[in-house]
C-alpha cells in the first residue's frame, strides 16, 4: 500500500514537470510566430509604400508623356519628311523627283542629236496652314526662278470638293492629269501639253474638284498665262467628268469627256498643236495654230476610256480641237491606244479622287511592266499634216521610290517623209 503511495506520487511529480516543460516550449514557439508575423507586416507595409510611390511616378511620367503628345510636333518620314504640328493645324512636307534621261537617235531626215540630260528635278514643298492647303513646286531642269515654277497654288475644301486657286493643271486630259512619276511612257502622248495642248500645261486661274468612289467633276477658268508667260488678257475655261462603272481592288472601267475653250486676246501667245513625233528632243511638227494676234480661240472636245483587270491595263484617248484662224479654222483630231502588261502579276492602282492611274502596288521583289503605245495627231484641213509614234517600253519598278524605264519610239512625219527611231532611258527617283 505504501509503495503504491509513493508510485502515484511520483507519476504526479513526473507529469507536473512534463506539463510545465510543455507549456513553456508553446510560449516560446507563440512568441517566434508573433515576431515572424510582425515581420511580414513590417515588408507589408512597406511594399505598399513602394507601390504607392512608383504609382505616383507612372501618373507623373503619363502626364509627362500626355503633355509631350499635346506639344510636341510630329514627325514622319515615311516616303518623304512630314512634319505637324501639336494641335494639328500647320503640316509641311518635302518631296521631288529627279528623271534622269539618256536618249540616242536613228536619224533619217531630221538632224537630231542624242544626249543625256535631267527631265524633270524638281523640289516640292507642301502642307496645310489653319485648314487651308498649299503647293509650291520648283523643276530646277525646267529653268530657273519662273521658268521652273510647276503647281504653286492654295487650297480649300468646301462645298463638298476642294477649290484651287493659282497656276495648276486644268481638268482636261487624263493622261496630262497623271503624275509623271506614274506615267506608263516616258512621254505623255499627242492628246495631251505634249501635243494638242502644246505649251499650256499649267495656267493661272481657280479650279473646283469633286469625287467620289467612282467619279470626279472638275471645272477649272484661267488666264492664258504660264508663270514664266508675259501678260496678257487671254482666258480659257475647262471641265472634266469621269466615271467609273467597275471598281473594286483587282478590276476597274474607266470613262471621261472634257472640254475646253481657250481664247486669245491682248498680250497672248501663240497657241499651237505641235508633234514630237521621235520622243523628246527629237524632231517635231507643227499641226495647227492660233495666233495670239488673231483673237480667235481653240475649241477641244475629248474622250477616255481606260482599264485595269488583274496584271493588264489599258488606256485610250481622242480629242478634236477647232484651232481658229482669220484665213479659215483647222480642225485637228488625234487619238491614242496604250497598254501594259505587269509581267510579275501587280496590279495598277485607279485613284478615285482624281480619275487616273497610278503605279501598281509593290512587293518586296519589285515588279517589270511591258508597254506598248500608239499614237497620231493630224490637221484634217492640211493634206498630209500629220504625224505618227509607236512606243515599245519597258519598265522595272526597283521599289516604291525608284523606276527604270526603257522606250524604242518609231517616229513617221507624213508631211516630210521623215522616219526617226529614238531609244530612251530613264533613271527615276521620286520622295
Amino acid at each position: 500500500m505504501r509503495y503504491s503511495i509513493l508510485a502515484a506520487a511520483l507519476a504526479v511529480a513526473m507529469g507536473s514537470t512534463s506539463f510545465a516543460a510543455s507549456a513553456q516550449n508553446r510560449d516560446s514557439e507563440i512568441a517566434e510566430l508573433k515576431a515572424q508575423l510582425a515581420a511580414l507586416q513590417a515588408k507589408v507595409v512597406e511594399l505598399e509604400e513602394r507601390s504607392d510611390a512608383q504609382s505616383d511616378i507612372n501618373v507623373s511620367t503619363q502626364e509627362n508623356l500626355d503633355k509631350m503628345a499635346t506639344t510636341t510636333p510630329k514627325v514622319e518620314t515615311k516616303g518623304g519628311i512630314k512634319i505637324t504640328s501639336a494641335d494639328k493645324k500647320f503640316e509641311a512636307s518635302i518631296g521631288g523627283r529627279i528623271h534622269f534621261d539618256a536618249y540616242a537617235f536613228d536619224r533619217d531626215l531630221a538632224d537630231v542629236t542624242g544626249t543625256t540630260e535631267f527631265r524633270r528635278a524638281r523640289l516640292t514643298l507642301a502642307g496645310k496652314a489653319l485648314g487651308w492647303e498649299y503647293k509650291m513646286e520648283q523643276d530646277f531642269a525646267g529653268g530657273s526662278n519662273l521658268d521652273g515654277m510647276r503647281d504653286m497654288y492654295i487650297a480649300k475644301k468646301a462645298l463638298g470638293g476642294k477649290f484651287t486657286i493659282g497656276h495648276f493643271k486644268p481638268y482636261r486630259s487624263m493622261e496630262e492629269l497623271t503624275s509623271s512619276n506614274e506615267v506608263t511612257m516616258m512621254e505623255r502622248p499627242f492628246a495631251s501639253a505634249s501635243g494638242i495642248y502644246n505649251g499650256r500645261q499649267f495656267q493661272q486661274g481657280v479650279g473646283y474638284l469633286t469625287a467620289g468612289d467612282n467619279y470626279t467633276f472638275g471645272v477649272a477658268g484661267f488666264n492664258l498665262r504660264g508663270a514664266s508667260g508675259s501678260r496678257n488678257e487671254g482666258v480659257g475655261a475647262s471641265a472634266r467628268f469621269t466615271y467609273a462603272p467597275i471598281n473594286n481592288d483587282n478590276s476597274t472601267l474607266h470613262f471621261g469627256i472634257s472640254g475646253s475653250t481657250e481664247n486669245a486676246n491682248k498680250g497672248s501667245a501663240n497657241m499651237t498643236a505641235t508633234a514630237h513625233y521621235a520622243g523628246r528632243r527629237g524632231p517635231s511638227q507643227t499641226i495647227a495654230t492660233t495666233t495670239g494676234a488673231s483673237g480667235d480661240s481653240i475649241d477641244t472636245l475629248g474622250l477616255e476610256a481606260a482599264g485595269a483587270f488583274g496584271p493588264l491595263y489599258f488606256q485610250s484617248e481622242y480629242a478634236r480641237a477647232t484651232y481658229g484662224s482669220p484665213s479659215g479654222d483647222e480642225d485637228v483630231e488625234t487619238f491614242y491606244v496604250m497598254g501594259s502588261w505587269m509581267l510579275t502579276g501587280q496590279h495598277k492602282v485607279y485613284k478615285s479622287g482624281t480619275g487616273v492611274f497610278g503605279s501598281p502596288k509593290l512587293g518586296d521583289a519589285g515588279a517589270w511592266e511591258l508597254t506598248a503605245r500608239y499614237d497620231t495627231i493630224e490637221n484634217k484641213d492640211v493634206t498630209d499634216l500629220e504625224a505618227t509614234a509607236a512606243t515599245l517600253g519597258l519598265n522595272y519598278y526597283v521599289n516604291p521610290n525608284v523606276r527604270f524605264m526603257f522606250n524604242m519610239t518609231r517616229g513617221d512625219n507624213e508631211l516630210t517623209g521623215d522616219k526617226t527611231n529614238q531609244f530612251a532611258l530613264r533613271t527615276q527617283l521620286n520622295f
